[in-house]
């Protein structure tokens, strides 16, 4: 991949469309992950303002140091970066005590709190957005944006604009070892950050590593399952499976059209 070329294109289209959009800048969510770490350093080489937000909810001690560490890095590099940390657990754990009674099973792993995490950092986000007059600026890559769908509906779903939701993770890889991101953020192993009992992995989650997606994901629709064979053939079903799952997520909320002759 021509990196510097996509890079300066990510750039000139992000400034574009803030400038177009009439707004200030940009706020990003900071996560001490490749993608978050990419977009956000984007944002700031278009020179408006940006505000990168650590949000943390019972957050790996891990994850809160390299998310810690790059808004530093940022600061230091770009005069027109500023970063805010807004711990969220306080606000999370008294939600999840309202709820608890309706919650069956292990509560560190009901997959409606784990998404509601990343809700209550969407609203976060939206609030500093109208607050200064800033775009939420999406952190999706193509195969969670619109392969398997791995991302929470109306939380970092929820975003304005999604500079990195054309590239392919390992292309997120590449730009970030070009903007030269410090090395925890490029060596980090990708994971939602949603979850308390243990530091479960994206793959973990999918059963499958993001190269073996792609791979799946730039075949999709030439290739069917009767072309794949061991390992390929596990990894189409997953892609398949969650791909269908995830439908109502890419596609636009169904609307109930009344016939129009009704209407007189």
């Amino acid at each position: 991949m021509q990196t510097e070329k996509v890079i300066d294109y990510i750039v000139n289209w992000l400034k574009d469309y803030a400038t177009k959009a009439g707004v200030k800048g940009f706020v990003i969510g900071v996560s001490g992950g490749v993608d978050s770490g990419v977009v956000s350093t984007l944002c700031a080489k278009t020179g408006l303002e940006v505000l990168l937000l650590e949000m943390p909810i019972r957050q790996k001690q891990d994850q809160v140091n390299r998310a810690q560490e790059h808004i530093k890095d940022l600061e230091k590099k770009f005069p027109n970066v500023k970063g805010k940390t807004i711990n969220l657990t306080p606000v999370f754990e008294t939600f999840e005590d309202m709820v608890e009674d309706h919650i069956e099973g292990r509560w560190t792993n009901n997959l409606a709190l784990a998404n509601t995490r990343s809700r209550f950092r969407m609203v976060t986000l939206y609030y500093f957005g109208q607050l200064h007059g800033l775009l939420v600026c999406g952190t999706g890559n193509k195969v969670e944006d619109f392969g398997i769908g791995f991302y929470t509906k109306y939380g970092d779903g929820g975003v304005d604009v999604s500079p990195i939701a054309d590239l392919y993770k390992t292309e997120v890889y590449e730009l970030a070892k070009a903007l030269n991101l410090i090395e925890s953020i490029q060596n980090a192993i990708p994971t939602d950050g949603l979850w308390d009992a243990d530091n479960k992995t994206d793959e973990d989650q999918i059963g499958a590593s993001y190269p073996e997606l792609e791979k799946i994901q730039k075949e999709w629709g030439t290739k069917t399952e009767a072309d794949y064979s061991g390992r390929d053939l596990e990894v189409f079903q997953i892609f398949s499976k969650m791909n269908k799952a995830a439908q109502h997520k890419m596609n636009p909320i169904p609307v109930c059209d009344i016939p129009e002759e009704w209407r007189s």
